[in-house]
């Protein structure tokens, strides 16, 4: 545990033994994914069509996205681990009432980064996903979609998603250090909602109003959140 106490070094090595452990728990839960490929991979393909497939295009390549696909939720499964060590090694250093808005910052981010995710997959993904399979440039051009390319929109999409999602967060953040005021965000409600109106038109290019609000009004309520965490 980090203390004010301790030298430079002492400190040194206590984060270098936070590291390892969080290294070495990244490894453990890459390699418990690894091992339960077909559960993660039946879950992650579950947005394709009945009448879809998908087509490796490398011969390394299924080999590969499995090694990527593992790292990554090796990583989830073992970011609580990592997030406690790290809290362990700062919390000595930190006021009672820094403590106490430390936990609550940890906890809002990974349930909102959560949140985003699974509007992703539940619904941004999938509509994504089927809009682009079926539009064509040539009734002659066929789509034939690569395994790597669909994993590779969703891990994008996904993290997307999480990061916008935590806009409460980086408003409490900036509004902490008085950089951002109430009132700035109020005056610019408008310009924020047709930039959240684009951006949800890019990633869910269905040209379905509807879709489109789908998306659009959930991202925009939480910038109304932000606005009255500010007021608090």
């Amino acid at each position: 545990m980090a203390n004010k106490e301790l030298s430079f070094w002492e400190h040194l090595d206590e984060l270098r033994s936070v590291l390892i452990k969080s290294i070495c728990a990244w490894v453990v839960a890459f390699i418990a994914a690894f091992c339960l490929k077909d559960w993660i991979f039946a879950w992650l393909l579950k947005q394709l069509g009945n009448d879809q497939t998908l087509v490796n295009l490398d011969i390394t390549g299924q080999f590969v996205t499995h090694i990527q696909v593992s790292l990554c939720i090796g990583f989830v499964i073992a970011l609580p681990l990592i997030i406690y060590w790290l809290y362990g090694f700062v919390a000595p250093a930190l006021y009672a009432s820094e403590k106490r808005h430390t936990v609550i910052f940890l906890i809002c981010s990974i349930l909102l980064f959560a949140a985003g995710v699974a509007l992703n997959y539940f619904l941004i993904f999938p509509l994504s996903f089927r809009f682009l399979t079926l539009y064509e440039v040539s009734p002659i051009v066929e789509n034939h979609i690569s395994l790597g390319s669909y994993i590779s929109l969703l891990l994008v999409l996904s993290i997307i998603m999480g990061l916008l999602f935590e806009v409460p967060v980086l408003t409490w953040i900036l509004s902490s250090l008085g950089i951002l005021r109430r009132e700035y965000m109020q005056k610019y409600r408008r310009h924020v909602f047709v930039g959240i109106l684009i951006l949800a038109a890019v990633i869910t290019p269905t040209g379905d109003p509807f879709t489109l609000l789908l998306v659009t009004m959930p991202v925009y309520l939480l910038y109304e959140l932000s606005i009255w965490i500010i007021k608090m």
